[in-house]
């Protein structure tokens, strides 16, 4: 924990401007660093959706484990949001591509770097091009990282490709831009 902590930053900047930022710990943090000033430059998000995927877990039982002295609590596997939820035996689901929740591969795109904010201060476009279902071996995904690699722009391939409800999910996030 502590060598990763060394490593790695997961805060939110309040001052992105602070020389600290430029440490090489924050980099890998969105939230903790901006983008360089390149105007004409364009980023991408690119990932899957509609695999229902576990983000969190219900745990509220005292294990009686002796085994496990350090983890206090256990998975409640009774906890059920009823037919259709996203809670089924203690695991809340959300929308994605089995590895990475869609909030967390598609909100910087669709909110923290869309225009001119801090974390995009000289506002080079965003696009989201979600897939659907699969991303490794998916011919769209293949086709599109081909066709900017070769020059085409955000607007060549089409913009945005949402299936996704990122924007709702990403408007409803109170952070500073």
């Amino acid at each position: 924990m502590e060598r990763a902590k060394a490593h790695f930053s997961h805060g939110i900047a309040e001052n992105i401007d602070d020389p600290k930022y430029s440490h090489y710990r924050y980099w890998s943090n969105p939230l903790e660093t901006k983008l360089p000033n390149a105007p004409d430059m364009e980023i991408y998000c690119l990932y899957g959706v509609g695999i229902p995927t576990k983000r969190s877990y219900v745990y509220n039982k005292l294990s009686t484990s002796k085994k496990c002295k350090t983890i206090p609590f256990r998975m409640d596997a009774s906890a059920n949001g009823g037919e259709g939820s996203c809670l089924q035996n203690g695991v809340h689901f959300v929308d994605d591509d089995e590895s990475v929740p869609v909030l967390s591969s598609g909100f910087m795109c669709a909110k923290g770097w869309r225009g001119i904010t801090r974390f995009n201060p000289s506002g080079m476009t965003t696009y989201i091009r979600e897939y659907r279902h699969i991303i490794m071996g998916n011919v769209a995904l293949v086709e599109d990282v081909l066709r900017v690699a070769a020059g085409a722009t955000g607007e060549d391939i089409g913009g945005d490709r949402i299936f996704s409800d990122i924007m709702r999910m990403s408007e409803r996030i109170n952070l500073r831009l």
